[in-house]
């Protein structure tokens, strides 16, 4: 983690600095962010993740809207241009920040006002953070690069019984996002989240 550190650059400068975790699911980003956090409270440092998935929009925005199902997961999973506006483009200038946290049991929101460090790390994990609306936010962007088999055989027993709807909404959506970006060819940092290696750009 510490070499990671150090390839991404400018971490402990002033201000802040904006690291986006970018990869398709069950690549491991969760478990990465949470290895990064032990290692930055080791080194006293200041920080704050920012998990994409908390900031959903509600199931009747996001399902049965009549649109394909990939491209429900993709274009309308998040208010994308809101986010933009009222997130992403807030993280540097703002000392808090009011935000619509997604309650999945109730599907509604409860607002949560975030407190910022003044200086330190602002990290961002979530799928997709790589697409033309959000690219520009960031300092740098780590991508974890893993296979769909591989990702696959880490979901739960359960879930992998409806393959369909991996194959009509989750699968089509990334085969879209990894032809139209090329996240792992854009990304400042590439870890093949299967064996660890690191690959910088």
């Amino acid at each position: 983690m510490k070499d990671l550190l150090r390839e991404i650059g400018g971490l402990f400068g002033e201000g802040r600095f904006v690291l986006g975790i970018d990869g398709l699911s069950r690549s491991g980003k969760t478990t990465f962010v949470d290895e990064l956090s032990r290692y930055l409270n080791k080194e006293s440092r200041q920080y704050y993740i920012f998990h994409l998935d908390d900031l959903i929009v509600e199931r009747n925005r996001r399902y049965d809207t009549g649109f394909a199902e990939w491209y429900e997961y993709f274009h309308l999973q998040w208010d994308v241009e809101w986010l933009s506006e009222h997130f992403f483009r807030r993280l540097r200038g703002n000392e808090q920040l009011t935000l619509p946290i997604y309650q999945n049991h109730s599907d509604a929101h409860e607002n949560r006002t975030i407190q910022l460090p003044k200086e330190g790390l602002i990290i961002i994990e979530g799928v997709f953070l790589q697409r033309k609306e959000w690219k520009g936010f960031f300092d740098r962007v780590v991508y974890l690069d893993c296979p769909r088999a591989t990702r696959f055989e880490r979901e739960s027993f359960e879930t992998k019984q409806n393959v369909l709807k991996f194959e009509n909404r989750y699968w089509k959506a990334e085969e879209y996002y990894e032809n139209r970006y090329k996240p792992a060819e854009t990304a400042d940092i590439v870890i093949n989240s299967k064996d660890g290696r690191v690959y910088t750009l």
